[in-house]
């Protein structure tokens, strides 16, 4: 049995550099010993996620899996705290980058990197053995799947959401609290939803955003539901303003088609589409149907003839086609930058990857 003692001594070595955190009364031994024994998915490790990843796994987190679809660029250096330019010139995704920082951060925790677009035939299956989800993603298609698979399941996540100089961050206990959709019915139009790319975003409120949901994730992990703020929090980072928005009871007001009426359409695949606009970047990304993987050395050499700039590894393969660069990973997404044409993107990928 480990103790502490008047000189704050950890007698087991293994919690010893947690020490510090395990003087904060709420935590604790048990709550670190608690921590030690959770498993978290991370959906999404671009901003948000990189930020909540280190969080947790310097906090002891067990197990963390880290999913995201995208890879490292120039723009994404200011603000995605396990990216390096090494990253780039290695042509790393980004859950995997990720992984390389933060197993040389805690060796006690395993971190495992799932290099794939989540989607409604394999979400279940990478958050089934999670004790909590957290959101890094940057859309709010993924978000209310998101939502359908913890709602169905059970499962708590916490909601990060940031642009320009404001966040939000929203915990989601099923059962116990509103889902996202008993707050946001549906997503905003497009036209109406502004993106890193076309108003920016600061880099502080990346980490304000992050750590406050990192903060009520670290709470549901030791069992302090009592602590967990109910309300919608909106966060200004330019002003320094922090909002409590009361919505405590649209779950109880409302007739929520996923948490009340139980369907999650987004999970059936009913409002999920087949291409996307990532971070509303001038890229977009075809999604593979059907689940084959590619075998990344033959489309290298099959791209070789016909494109320039040809690079491989045993991630993805990323090759300029004309006007486009083509970036295929090896469960069958494409990303084709410099058109925001879906039909495009999808007609360079029907030309160059076979089906």
């Amino acid at each position: 049995m480990s103790s502490t003692g008047p000189s704050n001594t950890i007698f087991d070595p293994a919690l010893r550099r947690y020490s510090r955190q395990m003087l904060f009364a709420p935590i604790g031994e048990a709550g670190q010993r608690k921590l030690a024994a959770s498993r978290v998915t991370l959906i999404g490790c671009g901003a948000l996620g990189s930020v909540q990843a280190e969080i947790l796994v310097r906090a002891g987190v067990g197990h963390v899996r880290i999913c995201d679809r995208d890879f490292v660029e120039w723009a994404n250096l200011h603000r995605q705290a396990l990216c390096d330019e090494d990253d780039i010139e290695a042509g790393l995704p980004k859950a995997e980058a990720a992984r390389r920082k933060l197993i040389r951060i805690n060796s006690q925790v395993e971190v495992e990197s799932v290099v794939t677009d989540v989607n409604p035939a394999n979400i279940e299956r990478l958050t089934e053995d999670a004790d909590l989800i957290l959101d890094g993603t940057d859309n709010f298609e993924t978000r209310y799947l998101i939502n359908d698979a913890a709602v169905k399941h059970g499962t708590p996540w916490v909601h990060g959401a940031a642009i320009a100089d404001t966040g939000l961050c929203m915990a989601v206990l099923p059962g116990e609290t509103p889902c996202l959709r008993c707050v946001f019915e549906d997503a905003p139009p497009l036209e109406m939803s502004p993106t890193c790319d076309t108003v920016g975003v600061l880099g502080p409120l990346i980490h304000m955003v992050a750590g406050s949901q990192a903060s009520e994730a670290i709470k549901i992990l030791i069992g302090h539901r009592d602590a967990v703020n109910r309300n919608l929090v909106s966060l200004d980072a330019w002003t320094g303003r922090f909002t409590d928005i009361a919505v405590a009871d649209a779950r109880e007001r409302g007739n929520c088609i996923c948490c009340k009426q139980r369907q999650f359409e987004y999970l059936d695949g009913d409002r999920i589409s087949l291409t996307t606009n990532p971070c509303g970047r001038d890229a977009i990304q075809v999604n593979r149907k059907g689940g084959r993987t590619i075998v990344l050395p033959a489309l290298a050499k099959r791209l070789r003839p016909v494109a320039s700039e040809v690079r491989a590894n045993v991630h993805l393969v990323k090759a300029t086609v004309g006007d486009y660069e083509l970036i295929v990973f090896v469960d069958g997404r494409a990303i084709v930058k410099g058109t925001d044409d879906p039909d495009v993107a999808k007609a360079i990928y029907a030309k160059h990857v076979p089906t």
